[in-house]
């Protein structure tokens, strides 16, 4: 995992190097604001910011694009960490080669067809980054867990229910980053202009929102099944009604291993609200789906969830 880890980081940290060089060597022929967005007609500009504002921001999104795909890169994906990373700095850097090409920023030309070439750097980035994937080792076929399936000792007219908070700092903390990105972004798209702080603001409200109310949730197990919803707030809510229980166990998950990262993940024939490695419940479905839930005390939850499928 460190291997992967550092092969998803190295992409950015070139992208950045690179990107930061050519700063420097065209500082002097680079006019101040910037061209920074263009007329999809022409490729004339119609919108600018200020170089120190540019640079902050580039090196920024080339840092926070880096971070997201480390923590969650999964070793089959890892070329896509390297096509983002390539399409992010060519696009930087032709658009910084627009500006020192011209005179004045209102001078400065950015076609379409330059999208083109950031692609074209961004389909050998993957290439290199799929070919890098044979230094990381195929994670070991795992041996299943023991299944425990335990049982809870419940009177035929006795009614019981359980309940726990849960959650995850990495992705809290992670998800707040976003959305503090998201808030600036869309602070400087008023004041500066729509392009890019908007798509900034709005990437990072899309992603930060839903990522913090999922930080942090509540899982309840009582005679309507399992049931699963943010601490904070009653939607989304994932339930899987008693009916549809066909046994409920406890065993210990790989976040990353076994489900590529943390939040609500699918994989085939499986679901689940993963936010940490560790002790988890695991609900079989009818059908052969199976729903998996981090939480701690997850021995009574799969107990008195499977004792009440009996009992229906």
């Amino acid at each position: 995992m460190n291997r992967l880890r550092a092969l998803a980081a190295a992409p950015f940290v070139l992208a950045l190097a690179t990107h930061l060089l050519l700063l420097a060597l065209w500082y002097d022929r680079l006019p101040d604001p910037l061209a920074t967005h263009f007329t999809a007609g022409g490729g004339r500009p119609d919108g600018f910011t200020g170089l120190g504002t540019y640079a902050a921001l580039s090196t920024a999104l080339l840092l926070t694009l880096g971070a997201g795909w480390t923590l969650l890169v999964r070793r089959s994906a890892l070329w896509g960490a390297w096509a983002t990373a390539g399409f992010a700095v060519a696009l930087l850097d032709l658009l910084l080669r627009a500006n020192a090409a011209a005179t004045d920023a209102p001078d400065a030309r950015f076609p379409l067809a330059l999208l083109s070439l950031a692609a074209g750097v961004a389909g050998l980035a993957a290439l290199a980054g799929l070919a890098l994937t044979r230094l990381v080792p195929k994670p070991p076929p795992g041996t299943p867990d023991p299944v425990r399936e335990p049982r809870l000792d419940l009177g035929a007219h006795e009614l019981a229910g359980w309940s726990c908070v849960t959650g995850s700092r990495a992705t809290g903390a992670l998800s707040a980053g976003f959305l503090l990105a998201g808030a600036a972004g869309l602070l400087l798209a008023l004041f500066l202009g729509p392009w890019p702080y908007a798509l900034i603001g709005l990437v990072g409200l899309v992603v930060g929102v839903p990522g913090l109310a999922l930080s942090q949730v509540r899982v309840t197990v009582d005679r309507r099944g399992l049931t699963v919803t943010p601490s904070l707030v009653s939607r989304p809510r994932i339930r899987i009604p008693l009916d549809e229980v066909v046994s409920a166990s406890v065993r210990d998950v790989d976040a990353f291993a076994e489900f590529g990262g943390w939040g609500y993940r699918t994989r085939s024939h499986r679901s689940g609200l993963v936010l940490r490695s560790g002790e988890a419940l695991v609900v079989r479905r009818a059908g052969g789906w199976e729903f998996v839930v981090t939480v701690g005390d997850a021995a009574t939850a799969a107990g008195l969830l499977n004792t009440l499928v009996t009992r229906a």
